[in-house]
């Protein structure tokens, strides 16, 4: 079939038409007004000839006269690429001639470089690309533009955006003319037309209501070129899903205007979970702590507002917080270790009045005042006890930590036989680690953090910003460290095969060495020991070091770019235990000319800091043994299931939850429900910008404009100091552990980093991140190994580019970015600007 009238296109005719003539087929079908037009199909593209008569018979069958002859490929216009100006639309072709070369001009738009691009940044699988060509009577406007059914820029789905112009649309889509520009909300009066030319308020609520319309028919919020012709018509020109929008926090049938409006706040990333949790992973922790508050006495329903599931990403109900009396003023400063832009955006939050402080209403989800107090009896006593032990004597505190790991490791795990006890215990296999030995190990910690707060407090007065996170550079005693020195250990003894490792591609010597295939330079036993770790790495739908080691043989590759001895990460990190203890005994000294009492107790704080604050890592590395063994019963279950047909591979099943796993253990046929998670998971995987803070009608606070930043101009990005120093290098700009390709002193720039990435900060310059907290286990790390880092840095890995030089201060959280080698600032150029760093959104002194 060649040609096809856009009225007789269906769902089913899909891929012979692509994607903008079947939106325009949806449009048609819902009753919307849409130009006549026919539809040269992929079959005649692949044929490689215009089928002349065929196409020229259908012009003067529409009348002909002028037409708009536009694209329409089978990768155009999805739910999750809108391929927006990609590929080529031709207006006003009048005349046989003038239609054909049209035709041929939209095919050669498919191959054009703009659009090879697009795809290549999509990673759109291009095998079977095929291009078919839409063609539709040309309406004539007095006004044409855009509408977004959903605002594109914060998310919020209450409002409708319009872009309009006078005449012809094109001017709004290229961005070649000025626009006139309304937002227009959901409920409330409409603004008035523009001095140059705007719409009426009749168009605008025409508009509006046409809109929602579509927007009910097709399923989601739409993108929809319009015009009005000289009789004042309104004609829809195309229709595509907004493809940019985070999903809605709300589940389906929601109405995010009239329900009561929440607030949800992302914390996965503080555990380095940027990219989508499997459905598994998600699972697994809610019942994991569930399991865990259970077995404390606490009520468990809080599960429900801690870990909300929106996009695959976790993020906790924030709402109860801020509709406190109580806390309402205080819940920005509560989420400042989240980062700046997080507390601005619950700033906004703030001057919301649908969250204004107000009582609890009757049957309303809110954290229960009974459960909190029962978790924190439960908690604090104990913890609080063994803080003060672990300061009293930190050496038998450290000992009896890592006697909790030796134990916990040496624990035989061991899940039932059938497939559906496997399920059905799997989150069971570590109360006992979860509730003994990961419990005994935190008190050290807090203990450290104790000693360091109390100690800042004492020294308030006399500290500079970044002197504090500077006395915690070289930190004995982390798992992590102890972890990534181990692993250069290992580049040592592989420097006999140097060429090989560093000039064959990770996943590759990943493949030959699963096979057994390389030679044995230490992998195998350290593997053994670490083989547990991996990116986002609490998932346990994400792969482990064990399943695949590509991100191992990324940092050896790293590692054996290293040539001068100065800069082998032993060295480096000796070298930052010394620059702690001499930022120690500098601050003591300081202190002691006019507070010695106070000096001495807040050197002693802090050198029992020291002592216990690298065991930061040692819970979590705790809990990952037994983590590890309901990843391996869970994909023994996948497997049998998979043997029964009920799987297509023993990985579908982390693309289900721990029910209906189970569901599928007593016989439920779920791959169709899997295929649709892994859409859906590898749609998200893609997304580059994940909100902080999100409302129910899908705002990003977060998203508002911000000022805050202006003052230092466009060449200076600005973050929230993590870890003390000055750096300059070049920007590697990397989103999983596994693509680094990265030489000693460049600057990672990442979304965010967990321990998984840890291995690659060895060699690095600096550290930089679009999330993260002071607290979390990357910053942690940088600190220890003493790399400048700075965090929360707003669309960090957009807004640099590959290779860009760089300058970043970890003490004041500014990064001067430089056209070229020559441009770099001295570290002293940006120490001038530190006076300025302990502003709004930036960590004070002594933070």
């Amino acid at each position: 079939m060649d040609l096809i009238d856009l009225a007789h296109v269906t769902p089913e005719t899909t891929e012979l038409v692509g994607g903008k003539a079947a939106g325009l087929a949806a449009l048609i079908a819902a009753g919307e007004r849409v130009p006549d037009g026919f539809c040269l199909t992929t079959e005649a593209y692949r044929s490689g000839a215009v089928p002349e008569r065929s196409v020229l018979a259908a012009y003067e069958h529409l009348g002909g006269g002028p037409v708009a002859v536009r694209s329409s490929a089978t990768a155009e216009d999805l739910p999750d690429a809108s391929f927006a100006g990609q590929q080529d639309t031709v207006l006003d072709v009048e005349g046989e001639g003038a239609l054909l070369q049209a035709i041929r001009r939209c095919w050669d738009s498919v191959h054009s470089e703009r659009a090879v691009a697009y795809r290549a940044g999509q990673a759109l699988e291009t095998g079977d690309l095929a291009m078919a060509v839409v063609v539709q009577r040309m309406i004539t406007p007095t006004a044409a533009g855009v509408m977004f059914t959903a605002n594109p820029l914060t998310g919020t789905r209450t409002e409708t955006v319009i872009d309009a112009v006078p005449g012809l649309g094109t001017g709004v889509v290229d961005g070649s003319m000025d626009t006139d520009h309304y937002v227009l909300p959901g409920h409330g009066p409409l603004p008035g037309p523009h001095d140059h030319g705007g719409l009426s308020p009749d168009q605008l609520r025409e508009l509006q209501q046409t809109g929602q319309r579509v927007q009910r028919a097709l399923g989601s919020p739409q993108d929809i070129e319009f015009a009005y012709d000289a009789e004042g018509t309104l004609w829809l020109l195309q229709s595509r899903a907004i493809t940019t929008l985070f999903p809605l926090p709300l589940p389906p049938g929601t109405d995010p205007v009239r329900d009561d409006p929440r607030v949800y706040m992302e914390i996965g990333h503080m555990q380095g979970l940027r990219r989508p949790v499997t459905p598994m992973g998600v699972s697994v922790l809610r019942e994991t702590t569930r399991r865990w508050l259970q077995i404390i006495g606490v009520d468990d329903a809080v599960v429900d507002l801690f870990l909300v599931d929106i996009g695959g990403r976790l993020f906790m109900d924030l709402t109860g917080f801020v509709r406190s009396p109580r806390l309402h003023s205080r819940v920005p400063e509560m989420v400042q270790v989240y980062g700046p832009a997080v507390a601005r955006g619950v700033r906004r939050v703030l001057d919301d009045p649908r969250y204004a402080p107000r009582p609890a209403r009757p049957g309303q989800r809110a954290f229960s005042a009974g459960a909190t107090a029962r978790l924190l009896l439960a908690v604090v006593p104990a913890s609080l006890l063994g803080a003060l032990r672990a300061l009293a004597r930190p050496a038998a505190a450290r000992e009896r930590a890592f006697h909790e790991l030796e134990q916990a490791r040496r624990q035989p795990l061991t899940g039932p036989a059938d497939t559906a006890s496997r399920i059905r215990s799997a989150a069971g296999l570590q109360d006992a680690t979860m509730t003994g030995p990961m419990m005994r190990a935190l008190p050290p910690l807090w203990g450290a953090l104790i000693a360091q707060g109390v100690a800042g407090w004492l020294l308030r007065d006399i500290l500079r910003p970044g002197e504090l996170n500077a006395t915690l550079r070289g930190m004995p005693h982390n798992v992590t460290t102890q972890m990534d020195l181990k692993l250069w250990s290992v580049a040592e003894a592989a420097r006999p095969h140097r060429e090989l490792l560093v000039g064959t591609a990770p996943d590759e010597l990943a493949a030959r060495f699963s096979r057994g295939e390389l030679p044995e330079f230490g992998l195998t036993a350290f593997l053994e020991e670490y083989g547990i770790r991996g990116s986002a790495e609490i998932d346990v739908g994400s792969p482990r070091w064990a399943d695949d080691s590509t991100p191992v043989f990324a940092a050896l590759a790293g590692y054996l770019q290293v040539t001068d001895p100065d800069q082998a990460p032993p060295v480096r990190f000796a070298r930052a235990a010394v620059e702690a203890e001499a930022a120690m005994a500098d601050l003591v000294d300081r202190a002691k000319r006019t507070r010695p009492l106070r000096a001495r107790l807040a050197g002693s704080l802090l050198r029992r800091s020291r002592e216990l604050a690298g065991l930061r890592e040692l819970p979590k590395f705790l809990w990952l043994t037994p983590l590890a063994e309901v990843r391996r019963q869970l994909l023994t279950a996948g497997a049998e299931l998979t043997g029964r047909g009920l799987l297509e591979q023993s990985q579908d099943i982390m693309f289900l939850t721990l029910d209906e796993a189970l569901d599928a253990s007593h016989g439920a046929d779920l791959r169709a429900v899997v295929t649709g998670r892994r859409r859906e998971h590898h749609r998200e995987a893609r997304r580059r910008q994940v909100p902080g803070l999100l409302l129910s009608d899908g705002t990003n606070p977060q998203a508002l404009p911000d000022d805050t930043a202006a003052e230092y101009g466009p060449d200076v990005l600005v973050g929230q100091p993590a870890a003390t120093g000055v750096a300059t290098g070049p920007v590697r700009i990397v989103h999983h552990p596994s693509e680094a390709r990265l030489q000693p002193g460049d600057i990672l720039v990442a979304p965010t980093t967990d321990p998984g990435w840890t291995p690659l900060f060895l060699t690095l310059g600096g550290l930089i991140t679009e999330t993260g907290s002071t607290i979390a286990h990357g910053p942690t790390v940088a600190r220890e190994y003493g790399i400048p880092a700075v965090i929360c840095v707003p669309d960090a890995t957009t807004r640099l580019t590959e290779g860009q030089v760089v300058t970043l201060d970890g003490a004041t959280g500014l990064i001067q970015m430089h056209e070229k080698d020559g441009d770099a600032q001295r570290p002293e150029d940006l120490d001038a600007r530190e006076h300025r760093a302990s502003g709004p959104g930036r960590a004070a002194p002594g933070e």
